[in-house]
């Protein structure tokens, strides 16, 4: 495996930060904005499933 030193080490890793296409704001903001409302709907949902199962067990246990 060929060896390089760190002259040419920092060289290519520039070369690899200059291909990064970077995230305009909008995209950013938006993605954010998507991710807080699917971590939201998420949220409700286990939430219920969880009432719905609590209630079920309740119910069951209930009647013992």
């Amino acid at each position: 495996m060929a060896r390089t030193n760190p002259a040419q080490f920092i060289q290519q890793v520039r070369a690899e930060v200059a291909k990064v296409v970077w995230p305009t704001r909008r995209e950013v903001m938006l993605t954010t904005v998507m991710v807080f409302i699917m971590a939201t709907i998420t949220a409700i949902f286990f939430s219920l499933v969880d009432i719905g199962i609590r209630t079920g067990l309740n119910s069951v246990f209930g009647l013992f």
